[in-house]
């Protein structure tokens, strides 16, 4: 099918605009560390449903170790890592000025496809590229560098959380190249998302009871609201999202994906609307119009 890849990026940047906004409410209320080690566990069984559904097994058939060890440390990398960042960004400086520094995430991703893979990029797609982002952070700077006011919030301070949200971009491009590299040795999309996810589990997990926060954990478990939140944003996220992210650079150039997926910030901008009843300025308009732009010069790259 024409454009699998570029349609599948743009699937992943609208499911992950609603997930950045359950993931948000829920890191408020129990704090980064515990949406990433829950959110992780649960994606992983709907996963392994998923595959035994579609495939009758979990695991692929003919998993050779070099497959195995890209997607083991892409999940580790990507989604251990990454969203841990990611999401204390999220409570520290809020969704719009963590996903604005996000938006450097296409170019590392490009970097490191070039340096692992050696994928290189042509004059028109670095132009699609260019407007993708300058669309997206003309949306996304719009208002003043405020922390948000949280009744849960990771501690920390701005430039901790600028630190995190840089961390999180440059290890979800990473984890995005090796899951390509993984999936180079013949392993599906949705094979692929699980192995990641199963692995970035075990990862958390196991690092849980080093740091002996198995009461803890109980304690979080009470929080329903915040169970409501993990839930809805990891069928879109960690689920559906990642499974079509990693769909898209198996269809495509990882710096074209990501520069398609880094759009979630303009995406939100009707969920805002629609659940915060919030004003969208002329500013926000025509700097989506520019990131539409540019994402149709990369659906023509």
């Amino acid at each position: 099918m024409p454009y699998t890849g570029e349609l599948a990026a743009l699937t992943t940047a609208f499911l992950w605009s609603f997930t950045s906004l359950f993931f948000t409410s829920a890191s408020r209320r129990i704090g980064g560390y515990w949406v990433n080690k829950f959110r992780i566990l649960v994606a992983a069984v709907y996963l392994a449903i998923t595959l035994l559904f579609v495939s009758g097994r979990i695991f692929p058939a003919g998993l050779n170790s070099a497959g195995f060890m890209y997607l083991a440390a892409s999940g580790i990398i990507g989604l251990s890592l990454g969203d841990n960042y990611l999401f204390k960004a999220f409570v520290l400086l809020g969704p719009r000025v963590t996903l604005l520094i996000f938006t450097i995430s296409p170019i590392i991703t490009s970097i490191f496809a070039w340096i692992i893979l050696g994928e290189t990029l042509g004059l028109l797609p670095l132009v699609g590229i260019a407007i993708t982002l300058s669309g997206i952070a003309w949306v996304t700077a719009e208002r003043g560098f405020e922390a948000p006011n949280n009744s849960y919030a990771d501690k920390g301070s701005k430039t901790q959380g600028v630190m995190l949200a840089i961390g999180g971009a440059v290890c979800q491009s990473i984890g995005l190249v090796l899951a390509k590299a993984g999936m180079s040795q013949g392993v599906a999309p949705l094979e692929a998302t699980f192995l990641r996810m199963l692995t970035a589990a075990v990862f958390i997990w196991i690092y849980g009871l080093f740091l002996g926060d198995i009461k803890q954990t109980g304690a979080k478990l009470k929080d329903k609201r915040a169970l409501l939140l993990l839930a809805g944003g990891a069928v879109c996220g960690p689920f559906l999202g990642v499974w079509m992210s990693l769909v898209a650079v198996k269809n495509t150039q990882a710096g074209i994906a990501a520069a398609i997926m880094a759009a979630v910030p303009v995406m939100v901008i009707p969920l805002v609307i629609i659940f915060y009843k919030e004003k969208v300025s002329w500013r926000a308009v025509f700097g989506a119009i520019a990131t539409v732009a540019g994402v149709g010069i990369l659906f023509l790259a």
